[in-house]
């Protein structure tokens, strides 16, 4: 009895599934009868006719991700390098998806790798790094051409690694390493050389000020000169003036005459006194002579009143 009942079950599941299938809402799928399309079921129950029709494909709706394998491409400097992406596609006719070409993906894989080849040969290593956009623009454009008998829209692409060989990359490196020292060697040189025009700028300013400040210096003592000889020469010209109106009045010339012999007279002193040679104006040697004879005719009365007295 229970061996009856579980074929009766099977039997049951088994007509379920061939009589009614479901279509989930990110999915189509493409209904076979006796071989021959018959219609693309959306998302919902449906009903089959059992040994008649057929789910023929099932193709899903929404965005895929495809990863493009890794492959060696010759840059047009004829330097080999590893580049890999992603392609970006969905399915907008699934008819065309199901009956246009066998495999879609691997189709979308095989012209992605067979593009982006031809792109990386068109451009050096350098702009492999700098022209990623263009690339992945192109590669799309292409391969959006090609897939379009496909049924499938080809959203974007991404290169993910461009990877130069090992050899390569050494010597990239010491070539890198190798510019970083120039660009340091330049630039200490180039300070050097700032500091020591900065410096010989600095020592010239200095020189300037110095040479400014002396020459002010020099004009402010020449200004002062001036105005004390300005002053000096006022202050002479008030003192003649005044001693010019003294010698006029009466007496003056006296006595400007006795101040000069007395002056004169003082500067004699000093200069005997520091010589060793008597030096004697003529004058003073007429006085002398003077003084002698005055002395003589002294001496010769005192004797003649001498011997007056004793003749008395």
């Amino acid at each position: 009895m229970w061996t009856t009942l579980l074929i009766i079950i099977a039997i049951g599941v088994f007509i379920f599934t061939k009589v009614f299938i479901i279509v989930e809402m990110r999915e189509e799928v493409i209904q076979e009868r006796l071989g021959k399309y018959t219609e693309t079921l959306k998302p919902g129950l449906h009903f089959l006719i059992p040994f008649v029709d057929r789910v023929a494909y099932r193709q899903e709706m929404r965005e895929q991700v495809i990863d493009v394998p890794s492959q060696t491409c010759i840059t047009k400097d004829n330097i080999e390098v590893e580049v890999d992406g992603l392609v970006y596609v969905k399915v907008m006719d699934s008819y065309k998806a199901s009956y246009g070409i066998h495999n879609y993906k691997l189709a979308s894989i095989n012209l992605a790798q067979t593009t982006m080849r031809s792109e990386i040969g068109k451009i050096t290593l350098d702009d492999t790094f700098s022209e990623r956009e263009e690339m992945n623009e192109n590669i799309v454009r292409e391969i959006d051409k090609a897939s379009d008998p496909w049924g499938i829209k080809v959203l974007r692409y991404e290169i993910r690694n461009i990877r130069p060989s090992d050899n390569l990359i050494n010597t990239l490196e010491k070539q890198m390493e190798a510019e970083r020292d120039k660009r340091a060697e330049i630039t200490e040189s180039t300070g050097t050389r700032d500091f020591k025009i900065n410096e010989s700028q600095g020592e010239r300013q200095e020189a300037i000020l110095i040479s400014e400040a002396q020459r002010q210096k020099r004009i402010n003592e020449a200004k002062g000169k001036a105005k004390e000889m300005e002053l000096i020469a006022k202050a002479t010209s008030k003192g003649i003036k005044r001693v010019s109106k003294a010698i006029a009045k009466p007496g003056g010339d006296l006595a400007v005459k006795t101040k000069l012999i007395e002056q004169f007279i003082d500067q004699l002193g000093n200069v005997i006194e520091r010589s060793n040679v008597s030096v004697l104006p003529t004058e003073t040697a007429n006085l002398k002579t003077f003084f002698e004879g005055v002395d003589k005719v002294s001496d010769h009365t005192s004797s003649s009143a001498t011997k007056n007295v004793k003749g008395s």
